[in-house]
């Protein structure tokens, strides 16, 4: 049997961002490797339409959790979901629920993040360092936790080309730009924030190398990790290949392209993209939870979950397969035929957009209006040239990431455990 789904059985785990991508799949993998695990308290947004628990319902039966139900029919009793809210700054958690949650909780997995590359400052600020910080706070008072594994980005200190598995200092102190926060008005906020993000390209970056700061100052004596994958894609083949539930990074882009609405890209060929399937992802935090409270090392270890210097995927193999995918699978009510091209400046990407995308999208609403129907295309495709301004940056760049740590870990994984998480083999 596995040593590592072994050991979660009978654990009480606390995930933040459950309702999100990362989080459905490594509750799906939990529940399906160690069914005999005792609960998983999930943080959940009120929502006025929707209790927790019509959340949790909602989760449960989506296609993901078929195979769960097969090995743990008695999944709907081991979800305690607590209502919270990390914009606040208690998280708005009941005391009962609180106390629950100090008393029990053997493992925190801490997922929850903004990931919107265009979001404000505060609220960047708010869920990617101040809830951070809270929840290492409550961390702090559980009796029982034997182990805080903390979901950051490899992309945190994409200011630098080579990112070792180290913290790197921020030019800001985190605490105080937590306190600014609170009393600065929006204004303020907006005329300052270029100044204060630096070298970063927006607030999503450098907010999470601000949340890395407060997991390295706020660990007192907590036994912490924390994991940095790169753009976190579909599944490979847990629990089947090719699920996913978002349009960020790349599938966003896959699915224009296979609509045809998208047909040229800012980069080059050789750009390597840096994707990493989510169940990998997935494989290892659970490795590294293990590893870290069953281990206990002395200090902090910091893992880096990329494919670029094992099996690097750059733009010009990309393309092709996507297109010959789309191409023996098509998409329905396609835009035009799919195409894939590369530009290398702003003049021909201008160009590109002028003609290629702006263009046929302002014709065809053109004809829509003409036909007494509601012209929709051309905002739609300033939308997507917008998006693909936002993540310009990272298409565009390549960098390297050192994996001692996570090559450490394999090393110290039992045959059926390598042989079981693909993430490290």
């Amino acid at each position: 049997m596995s040593t590592i789904a072994a050991f979660y059985g009978g654990k009480s785990i606390l995930i933040t961002g459950a309702t999100g991508f990362m989080g459905k799949v490594l509750m799906e993998k939990l529940f399906r490797t160690s069914p005999n695990l005792k609960v998983i308290y999930i943080l959940v947004r009120p929502k006025a339409d929707q209790t927790p628990q019509q959340r949790v319902f909602q989760i449960l039966n989506s296609k993901l959790f078929e195979k769960v139900k097969e090995v743990c029919p008695d999944v709907h009793e081991k979800i305690r979901a607590i209502s919270a809210d990390l914009n606040q700054s208690d998280f708005a958690i009941s005391k009962e629920d609180t106390q629950e949650l100090l008393s029990c909780t053997n493992i925190v997995f801490h997922c929850a993040a903004t990931v919107r590359f265009d979001d404000h400052l505060r609220h960047a600020v708010q869920l990617n360092v101040a809830a951070t910080q809270q929840l290492l706070l409550m961390a702090s008072q559980m009796p029982k936790l034997e182990a805080f594994i903390h979901i950051s980005t490899a992309y945190s200190n994409c200011n630098l080309k080579h990112i070792d598995e180290v913290i790197y200092p921020c030019p800001v102190e985190p605490k105080k730009i937590i306190d600014s926060m609170e009393w600065l008005d929006d204004a303020v906020i907006d005329e300052i924030a270029p100044k204060l993000i630096g070298d970063w390209p927006n607030a999503y970056t450098f907010t999470k190398a601000l949340g890395e700061m407060v997991v390295q100052q706020e660990s007192r004596n907590l036994n912490i990790a924390i994991i940095r994958p790169s753009i976190v894609g579909a599944t490979w083949q847990e629990p089947f290949p090719g699920w996913v539930d978002n349009l960020n990074g790349p599938n966003g882009i896959i699915i224009a392209t296979g609509k045809g609405l998208l047909r040229a890209l800012r980069a080059t060929p050789k750009d390597v993209l840096d994707v990493v399937p989510v169940d990998i992802v997935v494989n290892l935090t659970l490795a590294v939870g293990w590893y870290m409270a069953v281990r206990r090392p002395t200090s902090m270890l910091i893992y880096h979950c990329t494919s670029g210097n094992l099996n690097p995927c750059n733009w010009g193999k990309m393309g092709p397969q996507v297109l010959a995918t789309v191409k023996k699978f098509p998409f329905e009510k396609a835009f035009r035929r799919p195409n894939a091209d590369f530009t290398t400046n702003t003049i021909t990407t201008l160009y590109w957009n002028t003609v290629s995308h702006r263009a046929p999208a302002i014709i065809y609403d053109f004809c829509l209006w003409l036909t007494g129907r509601k012209p929709r295309m051309t905002k739609l495709m300033n939308r997507l040239i917008r998006s693909l301004s936002l993540v310009e940056y990272f298409i565009k760049q390549t960098w390297e990431w050192s994996t001692y740590n996570t090559e450490m870990l394999m090393s110290e994984l039992s045959p059926e455990d390598r042989r079981v998480r693909t993430a490290l083999t």
